[in-house]
């Protein structure tokens, strides 16, 4: 195997583990989750976690592969990337779409929150993503 296709392969590789390892970073270590379904007639599946962030956590920007829904059991209060502090109640409620990208929020304050989440995505793809540059 000549050098130009030991580098380029070498990059594809790097490229693939940067990915990887961004993807994991994206995953809260704190999410559990509770069922997990084909979503019938399709090549997506549902699956339905809660996540819970304390004070300090970060929620990275972050898209998915298809739709998000979200409720918050315990709200609180979170920061945003240009440094506001947004009060979230408890039952807040919403849709993320696919592929936008979304979060980039840090829980501050005192309290942890809560979060319940449905998502309806293709099958065989990350749950989070890194959004596109």
């Amino acid at each position: 195997m000549n050098t130009i296709a030991k580098w380029i392969i070498a990059g594809v590789v790097a490229t693939g583990c940067v990915g990887l390892a961004y993807a994991q970073d994206l995953e809260s270590k704190n999410r559990v989750e509770l069922k997990r379904a084909d979503l019938t007639g399709t090549n997506m599946e549902v699956i339905v976690s809660t996540t819970e962030y304390k004070p300090g956590e970060t929620i990275p920007l972050h898209i998915h592969h298809g739709e998000e829904a979200f409720y918050w059991l315990e709200g609180g209060t979170v920061q945003t990337p240009d440094g506001k502090q947004v009060q979230v109640p408890t039952g807040t409620t919403g849709i993320n779409r696919r592929d936008v990208p979304h979060a980039g929020i840090k829980i501050v304050g005192d309290k942890t929150v809560k979060i319940l989440t449905v998502h309806t995505v293709d099958k065989g793809k990350p749950l989070y993503d890194a959004p596109p540059k």
